[in-house]
């Protein structure tokens, strides 16, 4: 079996700065794409910013300049800084992974539990 954990959620004023943190374990062969997704209330969740195995970057337009992903393939983490936060950032974060198990064939999507970040105006 394979889990995300994330950590480092919270709640914090317009301006401030939040770093999530995102471990993947268990049966793991390797990691393609890692990335982050948000979902606030009412709304559908949407890609914050994705990271491929060799670094690749992609963001959402609305965070570029204000949130960095990064990854350590070695300890199979990504972390998602993030700066000059806004109110509008408020959501629940959802770390993904596609992962490949051993002894199966494929990569398979798997999510975290999501951690909240509410921003305060």
């Amino acid at each position: 079996q394979v889990q995300l954990v994330e950590s480092g959620g919270g709640l914090v004023q317009a301006g401030g700065s939040l770093r999530l943190s995102c471990a993947a374990s268990g049966s793991i062969s390797s990691i393609n794409a890692m990335g982050w997704y948000r979902q606030a209330p009412g709304k559908q969740r949407e890609l914050v910013a994705t990271i491929n195995s060799e670094g690749s970057t992609n963001y959402k337009d609305s965070v570029k300049g204000r949130f960095t992903i990064s990854r350590d393939n070695a300890k199979n983490t990504v972390n998602l800084q993030m700066n000059s936060l806004k109110p509008e950032d408020t959501a629940v974060y959802y770390c993904n992974a596609q992962i490949k198990v051993w002894g199966h064939l494929g990569a398979f999507d798997y999510w975290g539990q999501g951690t909240q970040v509410t921003v305060s105006s």
